[in-house]
């Protein structure tokens, strides 16, 4: 915001002025006072009262001068990302985590326990209230130091926080995790599937970083599904986008029976499809094909960049990708790039912190000031 603006308030100016130094900061590594007069379009002087100011709330701190610097280093600045914290929750049919972070998206703690199949929604939201808190006795922050808590779960969720429609965890349609969760931090809860959660977490810190338009394909015990179009999540006008695994002739349903047939777990199975055993290759190619049915559908009617296949069995992508990838040559116009993630199963939890740090930082540049906004 341009300080010669005239009239008006001087004091929401100055507010402004902060909003804009500190949104630049918060984009780069650090910068010297010109750098940041420059990118903001701010005077020398009122540059640097906005830095005191951001010094003095703790928003920013002066980076030390590099060792061996010969003369007198223009002094530096770099965002905080220790002024504030954020909690991701991934609640999964067989495990629960949680994981904490800064603003930056540093983990500094983190936590997960296995929880039986059939668990309901007491047990498993038991499990969860225990994950968070040893998360954060792990990383050492307090809870009333979280700025937003972020949640991912499977099944239909509503802008609300309610899980509409739950087939893979017993006693989990109607729940709302946002009141729950908020019931026991008194943070803003966000909540979302959990295959969307772990495509924004891809297109944050995975192999989709440069991609604006992606599939995203969360492979497990059961298979979720994330798209990016044009660099946005697509949550589409119910929220139910891209739900093509409820058609039964996707093949999605019943893709795992393939692997469950196998004498051991989808590992094993994945070990022995390794070393070249023909029954367990022949496994793998059935799982494939009803993959891939839903996955080309997609692919022609995106066209996107990039299809990543993610979660559990990514583990195993050495022999999932090129079946994969065959079988969307054989069913596609144009098969676009197919990669495995590199962020594992803690996938959905990342992207959970990622939607709790947008809302963080929506905020952050929306209200009347940083601190008054963020620390009320």
């Amino acid at each position: 915001m341009p300080e010669e603006i005239l009239g008006g308030d001087l004091s929401r100016l100055r507010q402004l002025n902060t909003q804009t130094a500190l949104r630049v900061l918060r984009a780069a590594e650090s910068m010297t006072l010109t750098e940041l007069a420059k990118r903001t379009g701010l005077s020398r002087a009122s540059t640097e009262d906005v830095v005191d100011d951001l010094l003095a709330q703790r928003w920013v701190a002066e980076v030390p001068p590099a060792a061996g610097v010969m003369g007198r280093p223009a002094r530096r600045y770099r965002f905080r990302g220790d002024a504030g914290h954020a909690l991701g929750v991934d609640i999964g049919g067989h495990r629960v985590r949680a994981v904490v972070t800064d603003l930056d998206g540093t983990v500094l703690g983190r936590a997960q326990a296995e929880v039986p199949e059939a668990a309901g929604r007491e047990k498993r939201l038991a499990a969860a209230d225990e994950m968070v808190a040893e998360s954060l006795r792990d990383s050492g922050v307090d809870a009333a130091d979280l700025w937003a808590v972020g949640v991912g779960t499977s099944g239909l969720v509503d802008p609300t926080g309610k899980v509409v429609l739950s087939v893979a965890i017993p006693e989990w349609t109607g729940l709302n995790l946002a009141e729950h969760f908020h019931g026991q931090m008194r943070k803003e809860v966000l909540v979302d599937n959990d295959g969307r959660l772990a495509a924004l977490a891809e297109q944050w810190r995975g192999v989709a970083r440069y991609a604006k338009d992606f599939v995203y394909l969360l492979a497990g015990l059961r298979t979720g599904l994330g798209l990016v179009i044009d660099g946005k999540l697509h949550r589409g006008f119910g929220g139910a986008a891209g739900e093509v695994g409820a058609l039964p002739v996707t093949g999605w349903i019943r893709a795992q029976e393939h692997l469950a047939k196998w004498d051991g777990d989808a590992g094993d199975l994945f070990a022995a499809a390794r070393a070249g055993n023909r029954a367990a290759l022949g496994a793998v190619r059935r799982y494939v094909k009803d993959l891939s049915i839903g996955t080309a559908s997609l692919v022609m009617t995106l066209d996107p960049q990039m299809v990543v296949l993610g979660g559990g069995f990514s583990r195993s992508a050495d022999v999932l990708l090129e079946p994969l990838r065959r079988e969307l040559d054989r069913q596609c116009l144009r098969t676009p790039e197919v990669r495995a993630s590199t962020l594992g199963e803690e996938s959905v939890a990342l992207g959970a912190v990622r939607l709790a740090l947008d809302h963080a930082e929506r905020t952050m540049f929306a209200g009347p000031g940083p601190a008054e906004e963020l620390k009320s």
